[in-house]
């Protein structure tokens, strides 16, 4: 029990210094979903998921809206990445070889292994070391967390510390043969040092959240810089697909993130490749001149019209601006040209949902089991889910998915009494009653765990 309590306290740290940029006032993390995103950052990651031996499938992308320099692995399979890395990295190449780091760590366990680590520590000498870790990140001062730790047994926690840096340096070889094994480049990955060993030189107070969570020696420089110098795969090409994707990826933050002058200064009315009207596109958008957005969007879909993304962003513009009925099509393109995307099935049945339309409803709740097939967890669309059962009057439906969304955002007394309420109108012995007899169970027992 003792060693759990430190486990997660020191998982309590690590999630605040991987999640904030700087040790200022707390901040809630945002998260952000996009398909095109999300595709894009698993079709770079699948080689090097599939060379160290992960199941594809079994990863989480997520994403962080936070302008930060800054990605991590936690609890388990989840790969967080920052908007702020996106944007600011170069080239497909080096988001690439950030993966295939973060992924060193996913393969080798290392967040499983921080129990062992405080073994070998000893409890004491941990504790003064997360009181003091703890203390320097949440006020910004390091003489506090200095004084927290005096009196710990030094050694020990050097150790701890030297196990940190150790998982750093394993990580970094496992990317380099993930990259090898692959034919590509970890030029991207020394391009990245070098970006890290700028930050180096700035005060902790400015520096970004990945610096202090990864930290960076010499000595794994050197390493990764001996493999790009000997390996048969430092001079091969960036493919000009990633690099594609990759450049869409920043011009789609950047309209969607910056302010409209910004945008222009990043993307100029001059610029006529395919990204930077793509960024001004959303970038008007944001702004309401609808017009001047759907104008560009349209060029590209005549352009590229086959491009799923292309017709979501201009459903996305129509059904923003109140045209819900004129963005269904657009929708309905999108899920046409990448039938497995979860979230497009999600975002057309939710435009068919607002359309008012009941002949409509069939088809939105189809397209919502689809994408909760793929994304059990996503509370939205079991959201909408209900509300087009309840326009069907299918009530103990509408309740049992009501029940799922609060038994998802840990509103366990919500979820059994929705449950419950399901249970009252549904056929008993159904799969939908069934349910709902094991989301009370679940919630019950989350409830319990709760109160102690």
């Amino acid at each position: 029990m003792t060693k759990r309590i430190f486990i997660a306290i020191w998982c309590a740290v690590f999630v605040v210094v991987g999640l904030w940029a700087n040790p200022a006032p707390a901040q809630k993390v945002s998260l952000i979903r996009d398909a095109e995103i999300e595709n894009t950052i698993r079709v770079f990651s699948t080689p090097l998921w599939q060379a160290a031996g992960l199941a594809p499938d079994s990863v989480r992308i997520v994403l962080v809206n936070d302008d930060s320099l800054n990605a991590f692995v936690a609890a388990g399979q989840n790969l967080f990445i920052n908007t702020g890395l996106l944007m600011r990295s170069e080239s497909a190449t080096q988001v690439i070889g950030v993966i295939a780091h973060e992924t060193g760590h996913i393969a080798g366990g290392h967040l499983s292994r921080i129990g062992d680590a405080i073994d070998n520590v000893g409890y004491s000498s941990l504790l003064g070391l997360l009181l003091g870790g703890g203390a320097a990140i949440l006020t910004g001062r390091g003489d506090v967390g200095a004084a927290v730790m005096q009196g710990t047994q030094q050694a020990g926690v050097r150790n701890f510390l030297a196990f940190s840096r150790t998982q750093e340096s394993a990580a970094d070889q496992a990317a380099l043969r993930y990259l090898e094994s692959t034919g590509q480049s970890a030029n991207g990955l020394l391009q990245f040092f070098d970006i890290l060993g700028e930050q180096e030189l700035l005060s902790p107070a400015q520096q970004d959240a990945y610096v202090r969570t990864h930290p960076l020696s010499r000595d794994r420089v050197e390493a990764v810089r001996a493999h790009v110098a000997k390996s048969r795969h430092s001079n091969a090409s960036e493919d000009p697909r990633l690099g594609v994707m990759h450049a869409r990826t920043k011009a789609k933050l950047i309209g969607f993130t910056r302010p409209l002058p910004q945008a222009l200064r990043s993307y100029p009315e001059t610029d006529t490749s395919l990204s930077g009207r793509y960024a001004r596109s959303i970038a008007y958008y944001r702004v309401a001149n609808i017009s001047r957005a759907l104008g560009l969007i349209d060029e590209l879909i005549l352009e590229h019209p086959n491009d799923p993304y292309f017709h979501e962003l201009r459903g996305q513009m129509l059904f923003e601006n109140q045209r819900g009925i004129e963005a269904i099509p657009s929708y309905e393109r999108a899920v046409a040209l990448a039938s497995n995307s979860p979230m497009l099935h999600a975002e057309l049945a939710h435009a068919q949902i607002e359309s008012g339309d009941p002949a409509l409803l069939d088809s939105a709740v189809s397209h919502l089991q689809f994408a909760l097939s793929r994304e059990p967890r996503e509370g939205s669309s079991w959201r909408f889910l209900a509300t087009a059962y309840g326009r069907q009057n299918k009530m103990g439906e509408s309740a049992r998915a009501l029940a799922e969304e609060a038994l998802l955002q840990r509103r366990y007394s919500e979820a059994i009494g929705l449950a419950k309420r399901a249970q009252g109108i549904l056929k008993k012995g159904s799969p939908d009653w069934l349910r709902a007899a094991d989301i009370i169970m679940i919630a019950e027992d989350a409830h319990k765990k709760q109160q102690r």
